[in-house]
This record gives C-alpha cells, sequence and structure tokens, in this order.
C-alpha cells in the first residue's frame, strides 16, 4: 500500500498533478485519447475527398460548413438550456456516433457517391470543432484555473496520443478494409468517450455535491446567448480576433498545400499516405513537445509564452513562403505550427476560458469555437479565390501577412494580461 501510494506520488510529481488529481487527469488524458483518434482515422479520407471532389469546390464546401455550423450553435443553446451536464455530452455523442453508421451505410451501398462524399467532408469538419469544442468546455467547467495551468498540457497530450495512432490506424486498416469500414472503427472510440464522460461526471458530481445550483444543472439563456454573451464582452471579442487570426492563416495554408500535393501527386493513394504522414509526424512530435516542454514553458514564461508561440512561428513560416514557395516549405510550415498549436496555443487558449461563468464556458465558447472559427474559413475561402482572380499571387498573400502575424502575437499578449487581470479579481 505505501508503495503504491509512494509510486503515485512520484507519478503525480512528473504530471505537474496533486495525488487527489491523479484519477480524474487519467479520464480526461482517457476521453481525449479516444475523441482525437476516432477523428484522426477519419481525417486523412477527409483530406483525400477534398481533392476528389475538386480543389475548386472547397470554398462551397467551406460554406456549407459555416452555414451548417450556425444552425448547429443555436440548437446546441436550446439543448444546453434544458438537459443537465450529463445528458447534454450524452446527446451530443450518440447523435454522431449514429450519423456514423449512417456514413457507413450509405459509402458501403454507394449512394450518390459524389454528395455522400461532400456531405462527409463538411460533417467532419463541423464534427471536429463541436466536439472538441464541448470537450473543452467540459474540462474547463470540471477544474479550477490554477488546476488548469497544471494539468491541460497533459490532458491535450491524450488527443495527441489519440491522434498519433489514428493515422496508422486508417494506413494499416485499409490494407484489409474498405474505406466505409472505418466509420464503425471510429464510432467505437466515440463509445468509448462516453465511459470517459461517465467517470468524470461522478468525480465532478461528487467534489461539487454540497454546491446549489449544481456544475450538472442545465445551463440558464436563451438560444442565441452565446451570440450575446461573445458580443457583450471585450475579452471575447478579443479571443474571436486571436482565433479569427488562426483561422484565416490556416484555410490559407490548406488552401496552397492542397493545391501543390494534387499538382505533385496523381494518384489518389499517394496522396493519402503523404496526407497520414504529415499527420503521424504532427502528432508525433506535438506528443513529445505536449508531454515534456508545454508545463514547462508555460509555467517559466506564464501565459503569453504558450499564446505567442504560434503568431511567432506563422510569421516565420509565412517569410519562408514568400521567399521559397516549394512544398517542402509549405509542409515544414505546416507541420511546426501545428505542433505550437496543440501544444502550445491550444492549452493555452483553453486557460483563457476557465475564468469564465459556466454559460461563457459552454455557449459563448461554443460559438466561438464553431461559428466563428468555420466562418472564418468561409470567408478566408472565397477571399483567397478572389484576390486569386484578380492576379494577386501567393507570394505577394504571404508578403502580405508576416506584419498581420506581428499583430497577432500584440493580440495574444493582450488576452494574456487580461486573463492575469481576471484572475486576480477573483
Amino acid at each position: 500500500m505505501k508503495t503504491d501510494r509512494l509510486l503515485l506520488n512520484r507519478g503525480a510529481v512528473l504530471l505537474g498533478a496533486r495525488p487527489e488529481e491523479v484519477v480524474p487527469l487519467a479520464w480526461a488524458f482517457a476521453y481525449f485519447f479516444c475523441l482525437l483518434c476516432g477523428y484522426s482515422i477519419l481525417r486523412p479520407v477527409r483530406d483525400e475527398m477534398a481533392i476528389e471532389g475538386g480543389i475548386t469546390n472547397l470554398p462551397w464546401l467551406m460554406s456549407a460548413t459555416f452555414v451548417t455550423m450556425a444552425v448547429a450553435t443555436p440548437l446546441f443553446g436550446w439543448l444546453s438550456a434544458r438537459c443537465s451536464r450529463y445528458r447534454l455530452l450524452l446527446t451530443i455523442y450518440v447523435f454522431f456516433i449514429a450519423n456514423l453508421v449512417i456514413f457507413y451505410v450509405s459509402m458501403s451501398s454507394h449512394w450518390y457517391a459524389e454528395w455522400v462524399a461532400r456531405g462527409f467532408f463538411v460533417w467532419l469538419s463541423v464534427f471536429n470543432l463541436f466536439v472538441v469544442s464541448v470537450f473543452w468546455s467540459f474540462m474547463d467547467d470540471l477544474f479550477t484555473p490554477e488546476q488548469g495551468a497544471r494539468l491541460f498540457g497533459v490532458i491535450a497530450a491524450g488527443g495527441s496520443s489519440g491522434a498519433l495512432l489514428g493515422p496508422l490506424l486508417t494506413t494499416g486498416l485499409t490494407f484489409f478494409v474498405s474505406v466505409p469500414v472505418l466509420m464503425l472503427v471510429s464510432s467505437g472510440f466515440l463509445v468509448l468517450c462516453l465511459g470517459c464522460i461517465d467517470r468524470l461526471e461522478r468525480w465532478g458530481s461528487g467534489r461539487t455535491a454540497h454546491h446549489r445550483p449544481s456544475p450538472g444543472d442545465p445551463l440558464e439563456g436563451g438560444v442565441l446567448a452565446g451570440i450575446r454573451l461573445t458580443l457583450s464582452s471585450p475579452y471575447l471579442l478579443g479571443i474571436c480576433g486571436y482565433i479569427g487570426l488562426l483561422t484565416m492563416t490556416a484555410t490559407f495554408l490548406y488552401f496552397e498545400q492542397t493545391r501543390l500535393v494534387s499538382d505533385y501527386l496523381d494518384q489518389p493513394e499517394a496522396r493519402t499516405r503523404l496526407f497520414s504522414a504529415i499527420d503521424f509526424t504532427t502528432n508525433l512530435l506535438t506528443w513529445m513537445t505536449q508531454l515534456f516542454l508545454t508545463n514547462r514553458v508555460v509555467g517559466r514564461w506564464g501565459l503569453v509564452a504558450g499564446l505567442m508561440c504560434l503568431p511567432a512561428i506563422s510569421a516565420a513560416g509565412f517569410l519562408g513562403i514568400a521567399l521559397w514557395p516549394t512544398l517542402a516549405v509549405y509542409v515544414a510550415f505546416s507541420v511546426l505550427r501545428r505542433v505550437s498549436e496543440y501544444a502550445l496555443s491550444k492549452p493555452s487558449r483553453e486557460v483563457l476560458f476557465t475564468a469564465l461563468s459556466r454559460e461563457e464556458k459552454y455557449k459563448a465558447k461554443n460559438f466561438i469555437d464553431t461559428a466563428v472559427s468555420r466562418g472564418g474559413d468561409a470567408f478566408t475561402a472565397w477571399l483567397v479565390t478572389a484576390l486569386k482572380s484578380l492576379g494577386v499571387t501567393t507570394i505577394q498573400i504571404a508578403w502580405t501577412l508576416v506584419p498581420v502575424m506581428v499583430f497577432w502575437m500584440w493580440l495574444a499578449s493582450v488576452l494574456a494580461k487580461r486573463k492575469e487581470r481576471m484572475k486576480e479579481r477573483t
């Protein structure tokens, strides 16, 4: 017993956790692992479908994603005002599991294959942002701001571990099963998420059983509360600006990288393997960074370091594209950018939400993470298309983005300072 307790204490110290936090931390790690593994199994399929459907159709697909998000956000607000936290999470996951079963049947039957492929691209784009946003809302609700600063890097590493396994499963399974079967494999990981949610809810409810209202109770406010809360808060508007710049630059990079891959490789299998290799490399580096560097960087230099890393790397990356616009530069930039986003920027952004009210954590955060993010995708897609039609080159756009990245760094510092002032008041 003493030996087990000693090992538990040593493990807690290594992870930056207290002994009583190890069990919920392990369930949160497992939850994010299953969630992103299930998503990452399907991501290479979506990227290949983007090319198969025609790169010129990407603005339309991203616009369809934004419209879907715009409809889903008020529905989420309506549901969250009527369901407990536990029932809300179960409803969302059961819904997406059922969707995957429907895609499996549709793909296996080859019904309207072209439209099913387009629908899957939109669905996966919505699914990714929606379930990840709800996951972090749940984490923000369960853990205090102080716990979040210590533990969110480790929890994020759980997601990266799952994202690391997902592309490997995709590559291996496609030698033995058809693509539609991947829908069922992914849905199996979502079922495992339900078990993790149950364990975390028990821990959270037991810890706050003496509080009324309980954090598990339904949220207050109407269906458009997320929009109202966001527009009435300069702090949340600042977060919108941060995420908007992230989305704008990510979409531009995705467009150009997809175009170059299509030009360089003419075989679908070769393109899928390249996308899987990029995902695997990104997830491996992200996992190592989250496990060994994230807590140390934020602990030594503060939240501002985690928030500013992505804009700084983006500034260097767009400078590189402006000078050497080759596929190798795009791939290297894409990998480094995604590593800094998932390992440093994402956990740091989630800490920004820990000081907010429960209604803001779920409704405003969901609106920002989904509708605002996908709106930025659609806007950027059409903007890039319009600029290209006017004769603006990729190199010229890249040069323009360099000073924009400097502004993004300034915004990151402002948000970090504002978060610290809010922490002092609480």
